[in-house]
């Protein structure tokens, strides 16, 4: 059996970053907004209004304080991971389920010079703002 899951999309708003309360492990929380690639056929004029899913995703420890930190509404990701089923018991003590996916991987697919839509004439070197040191560019660095 297999249950492997990869998405391409976009945020649908800012991650929420928590920590569970037994061991303080960081959790975070977005909704990935997935276009479809053809339309349902659902309507008579073959133009369907709704053509995006928007999915539930759940990113834990490192990967959870990375896509906290450098990824925000709107931001293209690709996310590699399973899917997962849980119930539980509302306030109201109606038993309600969710399906979400469990995120082994995320991706960034945009620099922040994409997602802020400035275009730089000469890229600046990243800084890491924990120490305010400048970060070889490694971009000149690969191959391709």
């Amino acid at each position: 059996m297999l249950n492997r899951v990869v998405l391409v999309g976009r945020l649908v708003r800012d991650p929420e970053l928590r920590y569970t309360t037994s061991n303080n492990v960081p959790v975070v929380s977005f909704t990935l907004a997935v276009n479809r690639p053809f339309s349902s056929g659902n309507n008579a004029g073959g133009n369907d209004n709704n053509n995006a899913d928007f999915l539930p995703c759940i990113a834990w420890r490192k990967q959870a304080e990375n896509v906290s930190k450098y990824v925000r509404k709107g931001h293209m990701v690709a996310v590699d991971g399973r899917i997962q089923t849980r119930d539980y018991m509302d306030n109201t003590n109606n038993r309600r389920y969710v399906t979400e996916i469990i995120c082994d991987s995320v991706v960034f697919l945009e620099s922040k010079s994409q997602t802020d839509g400035s275009r730089q004439s000469e890229p600046k070197e990243p800084v890491n703002n924990d120490k305010d040191v400048a970060l070889p560019n490694i971009e000149d660095d690969l191959p391709f």
